[in-house]
């Protein structure tokens, strides 16, 4: 679905002479269908990467295609209309003085008829358990309320991709929850491509495939599982590792025999079966 190849990109700096080089020849693929996710610290550019996926920015060199189309300045709106983005604070894509105004702005501007608009605004309202609110203020919401809103408004406007950009960052461990549940859905449904950006590797977990950035190039990529056998590495860049490896690890460390564990119900069952 996506195809980045040998893509560099710098900022302009106060000095002319001087650039700040963001990405490095940077090369990978995101499958179609699939959820991946763009493990990373801060200022590993992953957010950078976001960006040029919709055109908000572009490549100083190299190619984006996406869906078989060649990422330009010619083509960014019709890329646009296959590219979605769930930015980090939902306060920032709020336009609407109602949740339903706000998931029928997408609609508006892609010039739905008046008369289809309620029926597909409560539809994808219902998608992401937000029907009931949708006379409310956004404003009044919970974080991870405003985020719910936020993925239905994409989600009505039909793109065959989704990304989220730090989506959970802002939000309390409800919020969280809340947003991480409609992700999987979406995930489960096997008719978008989902792209996560994160620092959070419990989040990660839950991708299908994960690539790890560092300082503008891609440092490894694979499966959850694959991905955490580089445990030490994820350290040394300044990510963490999941808290139930962490005690799997701690007690090999003490003798007590048990294979990696990535989420603390995998780690409770084999505690169950010693003897």
């Amino acid at each position: 679905m996506i195809k980045v190849e040998n893509v560099n990109f710098s900022y302009n700096t106060n000095d002319p002479e001087v650039k700040e080089h963001v990405l490095k020849d940077i090369s990978l693929e995101i499958q179609a269908y699939k959820h991946t996710c763009i493990l990373g610290h801060n200022g590993s550019g992953k957010s950078t990467l976001a960006k040029l996926l919709i055109g908000l920015d572009f490549p100083s060199s190299g190619t984006i295609e996406i869906d078989g189309i060649k990422l330009t300045e010619d083509s960014v709106y019709e890329i646009r209309d296959l590219v979605g983005i769930v930015f980090q604070n939902p306060d920032n894509q709020f336009i609407g003085a109602t949740v339903q105004d706000d998931i029928a702005f997408g609609l508006e501007n892609h010039c739905v008829l008046t008369k289809d608009m309620p029926g597909i605004v409560e539809e994808f309202a219902k998608k992401v358990g937000m029907f009931e609110y949708l006379k409310h203020e956004p404003s009044r919401l919970s974080g991870g309320q405003k985020q719910r809103v936020a993925i239905a408004g994409i989600l009505a406007m039909n793109p065959k991709i989704m990304i989220f950009d730090e989506a959970t960052s802002m939000l309390d461990p409800v919020g969280v929850l809340e947003v991480n549940e409609s992700i999987d859905k979406l995930n489960e449904s096997g008719n978008k491509t989902l792209i996560s950006i994160t620092h959070d590797i419990d989040y990660a977990l839950n991708a299908d495939h994960i690539i790890v950035l560092d300082q503008g190039q891609v440092l490894f990529e694979g499966e959850p599982k694959e991905i955490l056998k580089q445990s030490k590495k994820l350290i040394e860049i300044g990510l963490d590792i999941p808290f139930a490896l962490k005690i799997s690890n701690r007690l090999n460390a003490e003798g007590i025999e048990i294979t990696d564990c990535l989420s603390l119900q995998e780690l409770e069952q084999q505690l169950c079966q010693l003897k």
